[in-house]
């Protein structure tokens, strides 16, 4: 007899949860997701030269750049009528994912690149190695998870039905 718990279920989505993390893995969690965003970042806005550089499977990339377009992370511009052909471009909602995707690599570079950092980004105006680092809106600040406190926000229905 095999018993099966809730957490080995396998979630498929999380659009029904309530929680602006999840609505944001709802996006860009698929694995290959941000790797596409990273690469789009870099410069790498063609399908083939995605696929390419990524090693998917064409109909995987399909899927996930349809997926990002759909979202409104990505948009496809016509860089070809004969044959016809598109670019993936950063909308502003995509070049929003910098700071996250900046914060995971960072955090891999930290943690996973035994021999340093494959990449770095060089800030252009002063011409150093440029690390992202979390800092108060208000104030300036550098801050950490133990320099805030969770409250609720306006979003927060539990908040909204008081």
């Amino acid at each position: 007899m095999q018993l099966t718990s809730l957490a080995n279920v396998e979630r498929k989505s999380f659009a029904g949860m309530h929680c602006s993390v999840a609505q944001c893995l709802e996006v860009v969690g698929e694995w290959w997701s941000m790797l596409i965003v990273r690469d789009v970042f870099l410069g790498v806005t063609r399908f083939d030269e995605i696929q390419q550089r990524l090693g998917i499977s064409r109909n995987i990339l399909q899927q996930r750049l349809a997926h990002l377009v759909e979202h409104g992370v990505l948009k496809r511009v016509p860089y070809s009528e004969h044959p016809p052909r598109f670019e993936y471009r950063l909308t502003g909602k995509g070049r929003d994912l910098w700071p996250v995707l900046t914060a995971m690599r960072q955090w891999g570079d930290k943690y996973a690149a035994p021999d340093g950092p494959p990449l770095t980004m060089i800030h252009k105006d002063c011409g150093h190695v440029a690390d992202a680092v979390t800092a108060c809106s208000s104030c300036g600040e550098r801050i950490g998870a133990g320099d805030v406190t969770a409250a609720a926000g306006p979003g927060d229905l539990d908040h909204v039905m008081r």
